[in-house]
């Protein structure tokens, strides 16, 4: 059985978006997932399945939770050996160990090219540094999240993908469930 990862775009934020996790959970029950959890509130979930590819999951799932749940969400699905290579691709070990909540990774819906990456780097008004490795983009906030002008509208503009981020702790946090053999590098 392959172990997956779900990340949920925009949810339970500043009101928004509001959608339990028990109710999550039950919903991918239902839909006959295996060893469901949620993780925080922010829209974690991890579940086995081998049936389905991560696109053909992340389509069944958006199309479910809005039918079911009434919240229209993207969500970004990676196996369990997907999160292990997130993890280790980490182009900033030093900022994982020092200060994890200032790294985030930022799952896309496709990969961006490297002159996308450069435009997105081209665009950063403050000290933020972005660095991209598949699916995903590493960004490191010294001066933190909340003041920066990096904003994801920006980093989904530049990319040309749309996106969901959590910072190191959290990420550490799905991989120590989906890889239980996963480094804090």
């Amino acid at each position: 059985m392959t172990r997956h990862v779900a990340l949920l775009r925009a949810v339970n934020l500043a009101g928004r978006n509001a959608v339990s996790m028990a109710g999550l959970r039950a919903l991918l029950e239902e839909l006959r997932f295996s060893e469901v959890r949620s993780l925080l509130q922010s829209g974690n979930l991890v579940f086995d399945d081998d049936r389905r590819t991560p696109a053909e999951l992340e389509r069944l799932l958006e199309e479910a939770t809005m039918k079911k749940l009434g919240v229209r969400t993207d969500y970004f699905v990676r196996t369990s050996r997907d999160w292990s290579k997130l993890v280790a691709a980490n182009p900033f070990p030093r900022e994982a160990r020092e200060d994890p909540g200032h790294l985030l990774v930022v799952c896309l819906k496709k990969a961006p090219s490297a002159s996308d990456v450069k435009s997105l780097q081209a665009a950063i008004r403050g000290r933020e540094i972005v660095r991209a490795e598949g699916r995903q983009a590493y960004i490191v906030y010294p001066d933190g999240v909340g003041r920066s002008k990096l904003t994801a509208a920006l980093i989904e503009k530049k990319l040309g993908a749309r996106g969901t981020a959590r910072n190191w702790n959290t990420v550490l946090k799905l991989a120590a469930v989906v890889v239980p053999t996963a480094s804090a590098g």
